[in-house]
């Protein structure tokens, strides 16, 4: 083991100019434009699996392609089989103006590492690469087989992953899954999460007037939509940040007094986390701590308003439609349908006369929930400890990561939630970044992790 933690030490330097080279490939996955990009992101990194010392494919989806690369292994291997899924697809990087350097120019500052994709997720399941090298190259036994599954539409709700799953389930049949696209607290406090809160997504639409009109000569005669809209969506929630829509909170089981204790564990104060995202104050749902509010209860999300003129000086028109972007957070026990269902009856019901609405459904998922008692979980603690020299923490992740509950669905198998960035790594945000202090430390614990694991 220790020559494996050497080699790892000793190579640093050229795992951070790889991690910049894997960086560098605008891989947007929401974006068509940048369809050619995601292609060469991932036969690059099917060239890097192969040279490392994998057995890697590129499998071909109605999407962008999955890469699937697997340890070498022994015909009618007795060793017990594990799965490491990540993704090479990253958010749109806009609004550029906010980067302080451009998005796919990686660049270092300190400890840290600045690009798109740097913490979601590109370094963190190249850490897990990079502890797998270091046992190919020092001739290290590993206790177990693994397979990465690295996909291309994980930003975009893993669209054709499930099919993939089910069309391979037998090549991928393994005792646990483990992801790292999730966070920890500080560097001195890693993490197992536990579970993670669900999600669905829509647009509404408001369409008034066939076209945009002059607001002198028809304004005060026709609804505005932008103003319909506004309208609407406050309706939602009330004062104390609790959503209005009868059903909203169907099966929302309250947290145990274990889990709130463990909440309590978390590092990051009231008023470091209003600091860290720069809020005048900070708002949530009553009677629930702001660890609780973003990590434990369910949301109404408004990602986006557009309406009418947005360029420079004043146009004045009554515009002809209005859209918003929304996302509901959900948490354990909460079913994506009934929610849809209930939150679009109750839109549609509100919307006034004067407009016309129009509702498109995005993607969709339920949360996550894994017993931190079970024995896959107390290895990955128990890595953890080892590889930060500190003890672990559990929480929640207020996130989403769809495609969890398909692997247990199709698979059978539970996930190890194994996160390595950091609150302030700005993800989906301007200037992500990734520690590398945290990179290290996420080689070592991979490395460990497959011991433990195979105890």
């Amino acid at each position: 083991m220790q020559s494996v933690l050497n080699y790892l030490t000793q190579n640093q330097d050229r795992f951070v100019a790889e991690l910049c080279d894997y960086l560098r490939f605008a891989s947007v996955s929401a974006q068509p434009q940048h369809k050619k990009d995601l292609l060469a992101c991932a036969k690059w990194l099917l060239a890097h699996c192969r040279k490392i010392g994998l057995d890697a494919r590129l499998c071909p989806t109605a999407g962008h392609p999955i890469v699937i690369a697997k340890t070498r292994r022994a015909n009618n291997s007795a060793k017990p089989h594990f799965m490491v899924y990540g993704h090479y697809d990253v958010q749109p990087p806009e609004p550029l103006d906010l980067w302080k350097s451009p998005p796919f120019e990686p660049r270092i500052v300190g400890k840290n590492l600045f690009a798109r994709g740097s913490t979601d997720n590109k370094g963190q399941n190249f850490a897990h690469l990079k502890a797998v090298e270091a046992y190919i190259k020092t001739g290290t036994p590993l206790p177990c087989d693994l397979t990465f599954v690295l996909e291309g539409e994980e930003e975009v709700g893993s669209k054709n992953l499930s099919t993939f799953l089910k069309a391979h389930r037998q090549e991928l049949a393994c005792e646990a899954i483990v992801v790292s696209d999730t966070g920890m607290p500080a560097p001195q406090h890693p993490a197992l999460t536990y579970a993670l809160r669900g999600i669905i997504a829509f647009e509404i639409t408001l369409h008034g007037p066939a076209r945009d009109l002059h607001s002198g000569i028809f304004g005060g005669a026709v609804e505005n939509p932008a103003m319909a809209l506004s309208q609407l969506l406050a309706k939602v929630r009330d004062e104390n940040g609790r959503v209005k829509i009868p059903g909203f909170y169907n099966g929302v089981a309250p947290l145990s007094k274990y889990e709130r204790e463990q909440i309590r564990r978390y590092p990051l104060s009231d008023a470091g986390l209003k600091k860290l995202i720069g809020a005048p104050q900070l708002f949530g749902e009553k009677g629930f701590t702001a660890t609780e509010q973003r990590s434990s209860r369910p949301t109404f999300e408004i990602n986006g308003l557009t309406s009418g003129y947005q360029g420079e000086g004043s146009k004045t028109i009554v515009p002809s439609w209005a859209r918003a972007k929304v996302t509901c957070r959900l948490v354990p026990n909460q079913k994506p349908a009934h929610v849809r269902k209930i939150v679009c009856a109750w839109l549609k019901k509100n919307c006034p006369p004067s407009v016309r609405m129009e509702i498109s459904a995005g993607h969709g998922a339920e949360a996550y929930l894994v017993s931190p008692t079970s024995k896959p979980a107390q290895a990955a603690l128990c890595a953890l400890e080892k590889a930060f020299g500190t003890k672990p923490i559990l929480m929640r992740e207020g996130g989403s990561i769809p495609i969890v509950n398909e692997f247990k669905k199709v698979l059978g198998a539970d996930t190890l939630l194994l996160g390595i960035g950091l609150p302030d790594d700005n993800a989906h945000s301007p200037n992500e970044k990734f520690n590398l202090d945290c990179f290290v430390n996420g080689q070592r614990m991979s490395a460990f992790l497959w011991k433990e694991l195979t105890r």
